[in-house]
């Protein structure tokens, strides 16, 4: 019996299948099905009910999922305190929103590579929508988000929020909502929904709203006097200082953006939980710095 077998064994137990296994593990279907039967002749059991349907554990099975995950936090144990991190290897699935990618989310890599060097990283950048699917089927590991996800499979470590101001065109000094159009993230998103709110409170259902998943675009369109919006100033701020935009005041100002690194608990995994307390500094010092 190795810790292989067993990884994939929780693996096909919690994911409930073989096939989510084997992409969790980059192997193939047939290899996992092998460690299965290896694991099923060497325990001369029958660990998983054979036929049509969702997965169903046999009694022994349900036992030896309990051990599993016993064993696989002491692996972790072992990888925390006795192991070199700069020789730990393997893949690290990390999601983020474009609120992150174009701000901390550079500097956080960069710190990630110098304890990790050895980790190959796999980045998605997403709404935090889909984000939150990704995390939950496990397709990564970590996702910085809008958050905090509301599963108790999930762990959420707050991070600095993003607070909000309505830009112009440096050009366009129209700053009526009622006569040019209002831009916001994606109609998917939290901060779309809560602008369309206030909006239809404030002014009515005639105001024009546009929507895009692109921040950059979204600011390029608010520059060329198309519409005004409301973003993170640290966003923004390039263009400001190139006179490209201007910040005014409608009258209200949405609500700050709430971020979380988020992952799931188990199996546990003291790379990912790292990363997460990584991201939290990182994500300190970036906003200390440009909020002064």
């Amino acid at each position: 019996m190795t810790f292989d077998q067993l990884r994939t064994f929780f693996l096909v137990a919690r994911l409930g299948g073989f096939r989510r296994a084997a992409e969790r593990l980059n192997l193939s279907q047939p290899a996992v099905s092998s460690r299965i039967a290896t694991l099923e002749d060497e325990l001369r059991v029958p660990l998983i009910e054979r036929g049509p349907g969702p997965l169903v554990l046999t009694k022994h099975g349900t036992l030896l999922l309990g051990y599993a995950e016993q064993m696989l936090f002491v692996e972790e144990e072992i990888k925390q305190r006795v192991a070199n991190p700069r020789e730990t290897e393997g893949l690290f699935r990390v999601g983020a929103s474009e609120t992150v990618a174009q701000s901390w989310l550079p500097d956080f890599l960069k710190a990630f590579a110098e304890i990790y060097p050895r980790v190959n990283v796999d980045l998605t950048v997403d709404i935090s929508l889909n984000l939150r699917s990704a995390l939950l089927e496990r397709r990564l590991d970590l996702a910085f988000l809008m958050g905090p996800v509301s599963e108790f499979s999930v762990e959420n470590v707050a991070l600095p929020p993003f607070a909000l101001h309505w830009y112009r065109s440096a050009q366009n000094p129209q700053t009526d909502l009622t006569a040019i159009p209002v831009i916001s993230y994606s109609s998917m998103t939290r901060p779309y929904q809560e602008l369309m709110s206030e909006l239809a409170r404030r002014l009515g259902p005639g105001v024009r709203v546009y929507t895009s998943a692109s921040l950059s675009a979204s600011l390029k369109v608010i520059a060329a006097g198309i519409a005004v919006g409301p973003y993170p100033r640290a966003l923004a701020e390039p263009m400001l200082k190139a006179g490209e935009l201007i910040e005014f005041d409608p009258g209200f100002v949405p609500e700050a953006l709430a971020f979380t690194a988020s992952y799931l608990s188990e199996p546990r995994s003291f790379l990912v939980q790292n990363s997460a307390g990584i991201a939290q500094r990182v994500a300190q010092a970036w906003d200390a710095e440009h909020s002064r």
